[in-house]
């Protein structure tokens, strides 16, 4: 039997062998904390960010961003879209997005392909040209089969804001050209590029109950009628502050009761004028914890993803004049108080 002396000589040893502290700090054995850690402990997928390779050249960035106890998913906010993809017609680039999906591989996060088709940052001779029904129709699937073909193994934005708020279709060359037939034809393409892919819509002012996200349960309905593969819907989340619509769980019910998952793909909460006082932080907090409480209240909605996670690289300045400050770490990345609600409203779904 081993005595109590050579069990602590043995103990000793690899206790320095194994590097562990000789002194009381145990910090080491706490458990880290961190967004996506909180939101896996309340059993969603991830909490992730969108987030442009060009950034990365800033180190404190880029530490924050490859940390998994903080992100776990990462979505390319501009190099994985059409312009970007298929300069030129037929002829497909896909380094940019590489740098992005490899980036993920080796950090073990989930990669969220943005997007198969959208209105918006389309290539030039795709703006300026001129296609009967037939060859965009062929350029659609050609462009999204490609695009999902490389990525394999990922949940796609096929189609990306389609509707009005008001609920109509919008008028782009997509609509104007193929009316809806576009919608079926990107997610076939799509599933035929990869049988395993998770096919989403993505829009914003979908977040609560309306015209516009009823049109979009309807369009789900249709497809799903047609047999047309559909697997789940993007909230897209660009709100301001203190406007979280009070129907957004409710919303995300009615989603997943049509057999859909749900993510929230593009959450940020911004300040119509600058600088925030401090009611308005704390309403920040507030609408960031309202977010997370409803998806955490429903089990398929599977996830979260900011878009990008600190005011030094957001998108609303350069689209709001004057509007800002909506994301949770601030220009010189220190956590504002919508950190700890994001945590906050997490545990209580552990708890």
């Amino acid at each position: 039997m081993l005595s109590l002396t050579h069990f602590l000589v043995v103990f000793a040893t690899l206790w320095g062998t194994l590097g562990l502290p000789a002194t009381s700090d145990n910090s080491q054995f706490h458990p880290k904390s961190g967004l996506n850690l909180a939101a896996k402990s309340a059993r969603k997928l991830y909490l992730g960010t969108a987030t442009n390779s060009d950034q990365w050249n800033d180190t404190t960035y880029f530490n924050i961003l490859k940390d998994n106890a903080e992100f776990g998913q990462v979505t390319p906010a501009n190099v994985m879209k059409w312009f970007a993809i298929e300069p030129e017609e037929g002829v497909f680039t896909f380094q940019d997005g590489d740098i992005i999906a490899d980036f993920t591989k080796k950090t073990g996060k989930l990669l969220r392909g943005h997007n198969c088709v959208w209105y918006n940052q389309l290539p030039e001779w795709f703006v300026n040209g001129t296609f009967s029904a037939p060859d965009l129709a062929f350029i659609v699937s050609r462009h999204c089969f490609n695009l999902v073909n490389h990525y394999k193994g990922h949940v796609w934005d096929v189609i990306n804001e389609a509707f009005n708020d008001d609920g109509t279709y919008r008028s782009d060359i997509f609509f104007n050209t193929l009316n809806t037939t576009y919608i079926p034809l990107a997610l076939y393409a799509a599933r035929a590029a990869d049988p395993k892919a998770k096919l989403y819509i993505n829009d914003f002012n979908i977040e609560g109950i309306g015209a516009k996200s009823t049109a979009l349960k309807n369009l789900i309905k249709q497809l799903q009628a047609d047999g047309v593969p559909i697997d789940g819907v993007g909230l897209q989340s660009h709100f301001e502050v203190g406007g979280v619509p009070p129907t957004l769980q409710q919303n995300i019910e009615e989603f997943v009761a049509l057999g859909l998952e749900v993510a929230i793909t593009e959450l940020d909460v911004r300040f119509t004028s600058l600088p925030p006082d401090a009611a308005g932080i704390a309403q920040q907090k507030k609408d960031y914890e309202t977010v997370i409480d409803a998806c955490n209240a429903v089990e398929k909605c599977v996830g979260v993803t900011l878009w990008d996670f600190t005011d030094k690289y957001s998108w609303i300045p350069g689209t709001f004049a004057g509007q800002g400050d909506a994301c949770p770490w601030d220009e010189k990345f220190v956590k504002k108080p919508a950190y700890a609600g994001i945590i906050e409203a997490f545990r209580t779904r552990v708890h």
